[in-house]
């Protein structure tokens, strides 16, 4: 009986020992030892499970070394990165077991920023809807309405955007009839690959239809390069340089008879550069500015430029109003027309 009290000890005492052995250890700046399971750091924080005081949450600053017993990723503030088994070293550093390159180096604990980050979401389009409906009734009679959609998708090496805007107006006149007004429709897509943080390429495509300006059909190509200066929630700034191939297919009077219309359609390459800027003014008011130049590459004069101005007010977490102006320059537009478009929209969103 004796015995076999004594081999259960002697087991218990091997296992705990074993236990002991095979732990992860975070050796602390007042001499103690901490042994259990390190978990993950983030914000300056190292967290340990140990089996006897459970969770512990400790200050990076106290930490002079520590080891593991199997590989953990840990990412160091000069961008290394690797997944390693980690060894104690002297005082403020650590080492790596197991890699050639790494065995004979030892890094400093203080430029951890994270050990076992969470893995990273998949990323998820986003955006908003913005819809403007005016009528009005008396002495004048007018209706207008504008949707405008607007969809990105942002990972760690690219960015989606898709964007459409729909405007549609008319009034009504003295003999009853009724004229339209207003009716344009534009759509864009433009994919960027990021090569670096800041460093894009880019390709893009824009299709425009504005029956008032008797645009019938208007596209435009372009490819470049960009430079994303700063890209953070309360402000955003990138630049574009690049080419662009554009085709405008007009309605225009026929010569041979004045009562009938023809398409007239015009292509030529053009240089594209601009930028788009998105900041926060207050907790409440956010400024959106983007401009798009087409300087043609084979007639000098000829441009389009493109620009719009936001100001948007943030009513709860999803709904927002808005007031946007739309500003359109065409140096060579439809015979008859204006060279400038002018466009106030106030309107009302939801974001998602």
């Amino acid at each position: 009986m004796i015995s076999r009290v004594i081999c259960i000890v002697a087991l218990l005492c091997a296992s705990w020992i074993s236990a002991m052995c095979v732990a992860d250890e975070v050796y602390l700046v007042n001499g103690d030892r901490i042994t259990g399971k390190v978990t993950t750091l983030a914000d300056n924080k190292l967290t340990v499970e140990s089996d006897l005081a459970g969770k512990l949450i400790i200050d990076l600053n106290n930490v002079t070394t520590f080891k593991t017993n199997a590989p953990v990723e840990i990412q160091m503030k000069d961008g290394t990165a690797f997944k390693k088994q980690i060894s104690k070293s002297e005082t403020g550093r650590f080492a790596v077991e197991g890699d050639q390159i790494l065995t004979n180096q030892d890094f400093n604990v203080a430029s951890i920023v994270v050990i076992n980050p969470p893995p990273k979401e998949e990323p998820k389009w986003h955006g908003d809807i913005v819809g403007a409906l005016t009528s009005t009734h008396g002495n004048t009679n007018t209706f207008t309405e504008n949707l405008s959609v607007y969809l990105i998708r942002r990972s760690e090496r690219d960015r989606t955007i898709l964007s459409t805007d729909y405007i549609y107006g008319k009034q009504k006149l003295a003999d009853g009839s009724k004229q339209v007004t207003q009716d344009q429709w534009k759509a864009r897509g433009e994919y960027d690959y990021f090569f670096s943080k800041k460093f894009f390429s880019f390709i893009d495509t824009r299709y425009e239809r504005d029956r008032i300006a008797q645009l019938e059909r208007r596209v435009v190509v372009g490819l470049g390069a960009g430079y994303q200066w700063v890209e953070s929630e309360p402000f955003n700034f990138s630049t574009q340089a690049g080419i662009a191939s554009r085709y405008d297919l007009y309605r225009v009077k026929d010569p041979a008879d004045p009562n009938k219309t023809r398409l007239e359609g015009n292509s030529q390459m053009s240089a594209q550069l601009g930028y788009h800027l998105d900041t926060k003014l207050t907790q409440t008011l956010m400024f959106i500015n983007d401009l798009t130049y087409y300087p043609s590459l084979e007639s000098s004069g000829d441009y389009l430029l493109t620009t719009t101005g936001e100001l948007r007010a943030r009513l709860t977490d999803l709904i927002f109003t808005n007031f946007k102006v739309v500003f359109d320059y065409d140096s060579s537009p439809a015979q008859g027309k204006g060279k400038t478009d002018v466009k106030y929209i106030f309107g009302i969103g939801v974001k998602f």
